[in-house]
């Protein structure tokens, strides 16, 4: 076990109808003057944002509305979102949506805090944040997990780069988790969370080094656990005890408990797929789909046992075989899942064909966004990246 750090100081509160106790929770954390940050019109004619006003009215907290976020959310609202809570004294937001709105308002809390400087510096990674201003957030899409990380991940759509900033400041003070608010979300939407929220995990379980047991326990039953309960929602979606299993994985898969005691996380299916997100607009867990399975079959040798592991413990592969072919037959698995539940396997199947040219573009894009190199299963330089984009875009 090596030493680690973990830290979570978000407040879930989860279940039915907490989504009442919004108010009393912004009191709590100090907020007097709150920006409700919301996707499409979705949250509003379902009445969850008339809820969420109605319990901050209740504690007597006035409240302003900007909506309009978008999946690969855009730094355009996050400049619009900017303006509106300086000229409105904004102290506090409170994001009603899925990891994209969440994002969103973790680069505005970021920008009211150093409001002297262009929050898109920290993106660029051209300066470190120092401050954020408080935030809650109440989910209504289990993926990506940003009610409890410290991630955020903004899309320049002026130079399509997306780009992420990881900071402690801007964790969630709280997180409200009604998992009925997942029940109307579109299938390909609910899959490609769930795809989001496994890769969360095995981007942390690819890796070289000594695990700890407890760690690839905790892992391995959570990617079993989401395996399940997709196949379940993908037949039937009102499914509430699914919709649980999988809106609490979420959370788990990203807070750091699935990397603990590791000496590294891998991380790079997730570069490869920024790229694409920033130049295709592709749903984010379908594009980690089409992506990984190339990106794996290209590194595994390097990782073998983990790969083997994985197989085995995760897929269910019988281990009678030598060590390749358990390993392939692992992501075999893994391509099938996705098949059943009506996710990509590669690019074209994504719906996008890059040329060579965009190709190039995008394996360059990915090596400035990581300073050159990334991976921990294999380190990959921008050569690698290009021949993974290859692999996953099929001639056949």
């Amino acid at each position: 076990m090596n030493n680690f750090n973990y830290y979570t100081p978000t407040k879930v509160v989860f279940g039915k109808n907490t989504v009442d106790q919004v108010g009393e929770l912004v009191k709590k954390f100090g907020g007097t003057k709150v920006l409700i940050h919301y996707g499409g019109q979705s949250a509003v004619k379902s009445g969850l944002i008339d809820r969420v006003a109605a319990s901050l009215d209740a504690f007597g907290i006035p409240h302003v509305e900007l909506g309009g976020v978008v999946p690969n959310p855009h730094l355009e609202k996050v400049y619009e979102g900017l303006e509106l809570c300086k000229s409105q004294g904004v102290d506090f937001l409170l994001p009603v949506g899925g990891g994209s709105v969440i994002d969103s308002a973790k680069a505005i809390a970021y920008g009211l805090a150093e409001p002297e400087y262009d929050v898109w510096e920290l993106y660029e990674h051209t300066r470190v944040p120092k401050a954020s201003i408080p935030l809650g957030a109440v989910l209504t899409i289990a993926a990506a997990g940003s009610e409890m990380s410290d991630s955020s991940v903004i899309t320049n759509e002026k130079t399509g780069q997306k780009r992420g900033c990881n900071s402690d400041l801007c964790r969630a003070k709280f997180a409200i988790m009604d998992p009925e608010l997942t029940v109307t979300l579109p299938d390909y939407q609910s899959m490609s969370g769930c795809v989001d929220i496994m890769m969360h995990t095995m981007e942390r379980y690819f890796t070289q080094g000594e695990v700890p047991d407890i760690t690839d326990a905790i892992a391995e039953g959570l990617l079993k656990t989401v395996m399940k309960h997709a196949k379940i929602l993908h037949n039937d979606p009102t499914n509430y005890n699914s919709r649980a299993e999988v809106m609490w994985a979420s959370s788990i898969s990203h807070n750091g408990l699935t990397g603990c005691g590791h000496q590294g996380s891998d991380w790079a299916s997730h570069r490869l797929e920024h790229e694409l997100g920033g130049m295709f607009d592709v749903t984010h867990g379908a594009g980690l789909a089409a992506v990984w399975p190339s990106w794996a079959r290209y590194v595994y040798k390097d990782c073998l046992d983990r790969f083997v592991k994985f197989a085995v413990d995760v897929m269910g592969v019988n281990p009678g075989d030598d060590k390749e072919q358990i390993a392939l037959k692992g992501i075999s698995a893994i391509e099938d899942f996705f098949r059943e539940i009506d996710m990509p396997i590669n690019m074209k199947e994504l719906g996008i064909e890059p040329t060579e040219d965009q190709i190039k573009e995008l394996a360059l894009g990915c090596e400035a966004a990581v300073g050159g190199q990334v991976g921990s299963a294999k380190v990959l330089k921008r050569a690698d990246m290009e021949a993974i984009y290859r692999m996953a875009l099929p001639t056949v």
